[in-house]
């Protein structure tokens, strides 16, 4: 059943993106967060310089965190190393930088395009161990789906 929904959200997904309607990546975001519900928050980090800008996102409120810099917190490690991140239990990572009192889990995912990185997927979740290998090829294969769509290319 899982595996179907993860099809279908994949097509989905593909389809909004080839449409090219206003902002694609608010969309995605969009879509995924509406679609999963164990994805709390849903935000595209685009990369310029040595910061990570937030950019489309969605949830019950916004982040502070607007600004990261690579190597600080998880996402900026995420851009450091260009892997994805996915850490279970947030309060056992001294890396997090606390958003919402709700997050117990969190999954980063590079968008790089020739080993360059262009931004990140972020998602938080409010359940400890959400994020399973099923979301991670998943939300890795959208993460490849957007890089046409990052203007940092």
């Amino acid at each position: 059943m899982d595996q179907i929904i993860y099809h279908n959200a994949e097509r989905d997904i593909a389809q909004i993106l080839k449409n090219e309607k206003k902002n694609p990546l608010q969309q995605v975001v969009d879509y995924l967060y509406n679609t999963f519900s164990h994805y709390s928050w849903v935000g595209i980090y685009i990369l310029k310089g040595k910061i990570l800008y937030l950019g489309p996102w969605n949830g019950v409120q916004a982040t502070e965190h607007t600004k990261i810099p690579i190597g600080k917190g998880i996402c900026g490690a995420a851009a450091k190393t260009g892997k994805t991140e996915v850490i279970a239990d947030v309060k056992g990572d001294d890396r997090y930088l606390a958003c919402f009192l709700s997050t117990k889990a969190e999954i980063v995912i590079p968008i790089k395009y020739n080993n360059k990185i262009l931004g990140e997927l972020d998602i938080d979740s409010d359940t400890k161990n959400s994020f399973k290998d099923q979301d991670i090829l998943f939300l890795e294969k959208i993460t490849d789906m957007l890089i046409p769509h990052i203007s940092n290319l």
